[in-house]
């Protein structure tokens, strides 16, 4: 999710310096960690059943290994999150426009209250980009689609790794085709065209690049579920 200016936040802004290198700063690396662990926690939650109204991954098999859950957690919030805020941060600052990332205090507190629910509802933040125009639909276009690509690019490799595990008689595959299935779900719905979400700006962009990054996601969602109830139900509980 990408956002410009100051917008809706009321941190201090940096104002742009157009040199088109890659920097960050520690107000960026202290809110991208908060939001990081608060949001790999929160997974764990889900993940494990240990919330309020119960379910969650646990089977008989898996109950009770946190470990496990903890790092399908961890890599699912960086390869899912991270990856994606990042992937519009390195667009942008390419392009030669400020962007950090900035959490949303707000945001944070609703993934902690649903997780304890046991479901997730998740707006940890969003890179801030300022001195991109508000008419400039080609570098907002371009930003807003580097994070859902990132994610499909992720669920792409883990849905590889997945299949090698599978064909090497490893359970861990069933835990790659769950990141493969976040990573597709984070890329399809930021590319819904509403709001502050990625795809609005992708939509005003080019509806053509727009419809093509939409049915990837689509597809990429479609296969790691249909491929997670077939093979990883067992494993899951479900």
């Amino acid at each position: 999710m990408s956002w410009s200016g100051p917008g809706t936040y009321s941190y201090s802004w940096t104002p742009p310096q157009r040199t088109g290198r890659i920097t960050t700063s520690r107000t960026e690396l202290l809110h991208l960690g908060v939001a990081y662990v608060v949001l790999t926690a929160c997974l764990t939650l889900v993940f494990s059943g240990y919330t309020y109204l119960g379910g969650g991954l646990a089977a008989p098999g898996f109950h009770g290994i946190t470990v496990t859950f903890l790092v399908v957690a961890a890599l699912a919030a960086l390869t899912g999150f991270v990856a994606h805020e990042l992937a519009h941060k390195v667009v942008a600052q390419r392009l030669g426009f400020w962007a950090e990332f900035r959490a949303s205090a707000y945001g944070l507190a609703l993934a902690i209250f649903t997780s304890v629910l046991g479901f997730i509802l998740a707006a940890p933040g969003a890179t801030v980009v300022g001195g991109m125009s508000e008419i400039d639909r080609t570098s907002w276009g371009r930003t807003s689609l580097a994070g859902p690509m990132s994610n499909l690019g992720f669920a792409l490799l883990f849905y590889l790794g997945a299949i090698g595990t599978y064909l090497a008689h490893s359970d861990l595959f069933v835990w790659a085709l769950l990141i493969a299935y976040i990573n597709s779900w984070f890329a399809t719905f930021n590319l819904f065209p509403f709001g502050v979400l990625d795809g609005a700006k992708v939509w005003r962009w080019s509806r053509g690049i727009w419809g093509g990054a939409l049915a990837l996601a689509l597809a990429a969602l479609a296969v790691s579920a249909l491929a997670l109830y077939v093979y990883g139900s067992p494993f899951l509980g479900a």
